[in-house]
């Protein structure tokens, strides 16, 4: 979580991502919340899951009133590859609506499923 907190800061001198942790102040007022726990301090409706990141633990949690939760990895990585159909079969057998969306060459997103 450290190096994706300082990464959204440096990423570009001519653009950032406001953000904040547990380490900082008023908590409820970032527009993004890195965390690695439960807790949703900014009300947010979509939450993203990264770096191996389990959504299925998540769903146990009282209901958040998340719109969207959306786990993202790297495909050309086989550990990542493997961890999200794994994940994707686990989340379809639960019933829930899933989609997967892919970059193509260009770097556009495209839905695969």
């Amino acid at each position: 979580m450290k190096a994706l907190d300082a990464l959204l800061w440096t990423y570009s001198d001519s653009s950032f991502l406001a953000h904040g942790t547990d380490q900082d102040e008023d908590a409820e007022r970032q527009p993004i919340y890195l965390t690695t726990g439960f807790e949703t301090p900014n009300a947010a409706k979509v939450r993203f899951f990264v770096d191996g990141a389990l959504i299925a633990p998540f769903l146990t949690q009282p209901a958040a009133g998340f719109e969207r939760l959306i786990l993202m990895f790297d495909g050309n990585q086989d550990d990542q590859l493997v961890s999200a159909r794994q994940q994707w079969a686990h989340l379809k057998q639960q019933g829930l609506a899933l989609a997967y969306w892919q970059q193509d060459e260009d770097g556009r997103w495209q839905k695969k499923a």
